[in-house]
Order: C-alpha cells, then sequence, then structure tokens
C-alpha cells in the first residue's frame, strides 16, 4: 500500500503553503531548495509544520483543497492540534476572544 500526504509549510513572512505528495521528504527538500517554482520559492526559508497521512492520493488531494479555503487562523488551530478551535472556526458565524 502506497502512502499520501498532506502537508502545511510555514514560509517567511509567516504565510502558510498546503500541498499534497507521496514522498513527503523528497518534497519538503524540494520546497527547501527553491526547486519547486512559485509560492514557496520566493518565500525561504520555509518549515514543516503539519503533516497527515492518507491511504489514497484523492483523499489527500481532497485534504489540501479544503485546507486552502481555511482562514490562518483555523490552519493554526489545526496544526495546534486544537480541534475545538477548528470547529468552531468552521463555522460560519463565530466570535473570537482574546
Amino acid at each position: 500500500m502506497h502512502n499520501f500526504f498532506v502537508y502545511i509549510l510555514k514560509c517567511s513572512g509567516g504565510l502558510y503553503y498546503t500541498g499534497h505528495t507521496d514522498n513527503l521528504e523528497k518534497r519538503l527538500s524540494e520546497h527547501k531548495q527553491g526547486l519547486c517554482k512559485g509560492f514557496t520559492s520566493k518565500r525561504l526559508p520555509v518549515k514543516l509544520v503539519f503533516a497527515q497521512m492518507f491511504n489514497t492520493r484523492d483523499a489527500a488531494f481532497r485534504a489540501e483543497r479544503k485546507i486552502k479555503k481555511w482562514s490562518k487562523m483555523k490552519k493554526e488551530a489545526l496544526i495546534g492540534g486544537d480541534w475545538g478551535a477548528v470547529s468552531i472556526l468552521g463555522r460560519k458565524s463565530f466570535k473570537v476572544e482574546r
């Protein structure tokens, strides 16, 4: 069985990049070396902050597409493992208390 991953990188400037791959170590190396032209190559250095394994490429791709639409706050809740906040931030209307 082959494994697939969805991953989030924290880029310089505090921005996040979400992608999917079947070889996480290789893809991370490519991002860090600036070989993945585009978003991350212009925002080096990058750091892996989240990864989740899936059994199929389709499942990893669907997770990537979903996460890419999330707000920065919701991504940070996911990265931090705060499932309660992920749930709250997923609602159409929420109040953030600081």
